[in-house]
């Protein structure tokens, strides 16, 4: 029986876990239908912008906005945070004591990124930029740093590059540790136009290079070399939070949820994933808003079937390239193949940059427009998704 037959009696409550892209789309979406309660948890109680964070650390921006403004009428936000899921009771337990019951939980508490504890010194000394409070942080440190003091920035990702060029178009004296290849994500010619605009900014670019030890005042090298750094950001890596594991559910090796393809936990069917902590058939796609905002609608419509009873359906979504901002005046869109493979097109310059700051400010509105218009987003599809996972698959991830 579905819960719609049950729906004068009482209305099917969704829990939210995560107000980010994925858990703000994912509540907006779930409005669809009127007689759903629907309650979103979050840390904070303002929507964090993470693709803005390397901006509001170097000053040439801010990176929160009022939930007031993106959640669509009806949804209560909770500020708190989920330490436990009691699956088999349908409860969460949050870390101020409080508890929610629920007939559905949406799991998408994100991503988060810290220093290696294996590093020695980075865990003490090095910033983070994948959190609110460490862009503040950092934004702080650099305040009270003069401009010609070394900056270094570990990780050659995208996370990296923004964040080393925006600190060299301030005239800062960056370098970027690259633990491999700049931009690995990129093509050639993407990658070569990444490091154009970066010399141009005077980022000194060390590919294959690894940091071994993070001092106060220093990285050292994987071959002994010590670059003065009076302060250091780690940008190299992201995880997750391990509530699932905690909560006794399957997850991959990083600890992101296993679902089958509609987003449903492998361990439990009231529990649907969405964003980067979600593990679909265990091929997770790659952490973006790109991905987590299709992947929120998505779970979102499955929660709707089950609530219909009806069966739903299958995850389809695809991607169109990388926006990276190299500092305000220039940046870098990577085109891709729907399966998020890059071309050896991009567009690069002035005007990708504005593309870029488009498509920031677009990612609000559209979380504005499904509050105010439920399924009004749309998402592109045709995307490859590995096979479908075979019944010994399947048993070997249970």
């Amino acid at each position: 029986m579905s819960e719609q037959s049950n729906s004068t009696h009482r209305k099917a409550h969704v829990v939210v876990l995560g107000g980010g892209y994925a858990g703000t789309m994912a509540a907006n979406h779930l409005r669809l239908r009127t007689d759903v309660d629907i309650t979103l948890v979050n840390p904070r109680p303002q929507f964090v912008e993470r693709i803005r964070l390397h901006q509001l650390a170097a000053g040439t921006g801010t990176a929160t906005a009022d939930y007031g403004t993106l959640l669509g009428k009806g949804v209560r936000l909770v500020v708190d945070t989920a330490g436990h899921i009691d699956a088999a009771a349908r409860r969460v337990l949050l870390t101020s004591g409080a508890a929610l019951d629920y007939d559905y939980l949406i799991y998408a508490i994100g991503s988060t990124g810290a220093a290696p504890v294996a590093v020695p010194g980075a865990a003490e000394y090095a910033h983070v930029l994948s959190e609110l409070e460490g862009a503040q942080k950092l934004r702080y440190a650099l305040a009270d740093l003069r401009t010609e003091a070394p900056v270094t920035v570990v990780g050659g990702g995208l996370t990296g590059i923004e964040a080393a060029g925006e600190l060299g178009e301030q005239g800062r004296a960056v370098t970027l540790v690259c633990g491999g290849i700049l931009g690995p994500s990129l093509s050639g010619p993407g990658r070569r136009s990444v490091a154009k605009q970066l010399r141009k900014l005077g980022v000194n670019v060390l590919e294959s290079a690894t940091v071994t030890e993070v001092r106060w005042d220093s990285v050292v090298l994987g071959d002994g070399t010590t670059l003065p750094s009076a302060v250091t950001v780690w940008t190299a890596g992201f995880g997750v939070p391990d509530l699932a594991a905690r909560s006794g559910l399957r997850t991959d090796s990083l600890g992101r949820l296993l679902t089958d393809e509609t987003l449903t936990s492998l361990s439990d069917d009231r529990i649907v994933a969405a964003g980067d902590a979600a593990a679909p058939s265990n091929q997770p796609l790659r952490m973006s808003c790109q991905a987590a905002i299709p992947l929120a609608a998505q779970a979102a419509n499955t929660v709707l079937s089950r609530i219909a009873g009806t069966a739903p359906a299958v995850l389809d979504q695809a991607f169109t390239g990388q926006c990276i901002s190299v500092g305000r005046s220039f940046g870098t869109v990577q085109l891709a193949r729907r399966d998020d493979t890059p071309v050896n097109l991009y567009i690069g310059g002035r005007t990708a940059a504005s593309i870029k700051e488009l498509v920031c400010k677009g990612t609000l509105w559209g979380l504005r427009k499904e509050a105010a218009k439920p399924g009004w987003y749309r998402w592109l599809k045709g995307g490859d998704r590995p096979a479908d996972l075979s019944a010994e698959q399947q048993a070997a991830l249970r």
